[in-house]
């Protein structure tokens, strides 16, 4: 009997050991998935939707500057500010394009730098950055 109930504990302990394992390594591909999206933001998004202000706090960014008359001050001008994009939305953009945004095909970024682009915006927006 105390044997049943030793070897039931040993086996959740294990059982906890494995989530925390799989957690933990989640966490770090989760880090570097973001990592990789903000390298990827940075060459790609930046140059019409980064944070650059250079005439007197007016953004200067085509596509910053573009969200800020779009929306009015009802959502965030910049990308990085923004918690209602999800991994559709942008593919959706990102593949199609809109207005004065090109689209972008699969050989200048892929669908896998796509989600890592929404990661490493989900994580500046819920992080501030």
């Amino acid at each position: 009997m105390k044997t049943a109930i030793l070897f039931k504990k040993l086996l959740g302990a294990m059982f906890a050991v494995a989530l925390l394992a799989g957690a933990q390594a989640a966490a770090a591909q989760d880090a570097a998935t973001v990592a990789s999206g903000k390298v990827l933001f940075t060459r790609l998004c930046a140059a019409c939707h980064g944070a650059d202000r250079s005439d007197q706090g007016r953004a200067m960014l085509p596509g910053t500057d573009a969200l800020r008359i779009k929306y009015k001050g009802q959502l965030p001008a910049l990308l990085e500010q923004r918690t209602d994009l999800t991994p559709d939305v942008i593919r959706t953009f990102v593949r199609r394009g809109t207005w004065s945004m090109p689209p972008f095909r699969k050989t200048e970024i892929s669908d896998a730098g796509i989600d890592a682009v929404s990661a490493y915006i989900a994580d500046a927006a819920r992080t501030k950055r």
